[in-house]
């Protein structure tokens, strides 16, 4: 018996459907907080995407500030390294990252371990 892989869809739509919308059509399939992030910010995804792109083809590193940059279907596949105010956390963009923001997968804050009582707290990093 052969086991199926699931295929990955997002609101009834397969992957190539999705990476033929365009940015403000697939804002219509995000719910209403992210749509409206997206579409006040449209000109910028559409900038960071076409740098993205430029740096793919000379197959640059793509770093960015940008936190609060929407996950668009033209974003499957790429690899990010996203600042969290410290350094730079390489991440790879899958299909289940589409309507998140960039800066929930590039964590701010460090894991805190607490030891015996009286010494320092060391946080693990």
């Amino acid at each position: 018996m052969e086991l199926k892989r699931k295929e990955f869809t997002f609101k009834g739509k397969n992957l190539e459907e999705l990476k033929e919308l365009g940015v403000r059509e697939f804002s219509q399939m995000l719910n209403s907080r992210r749509k409206r992030t997206v579409l006040r910010n449209f000109q910028e995804h559409e900038a960071f995407l076409s740098r993205a792109k430029e740096k793919i083809d000379k197959k640059k590193l793509i770093r960015t500030h940008k936190r609060d940059i929407v996950v668009v279907p033209q974003m499957i596949g790429m690899k990010i390294s996203i600042y969290n105010g410290n350094k730079f956390i390489p991440i790879e963009i899958s299909g289940e990252m589409l309507g998140h923001c960039l800066g929930e997968f590039s964590l701010t804050r460090a894991k805190i371990k607490h030891e015996k009582k009286g010494t320092k707290v060391k946080s693990k990093k």
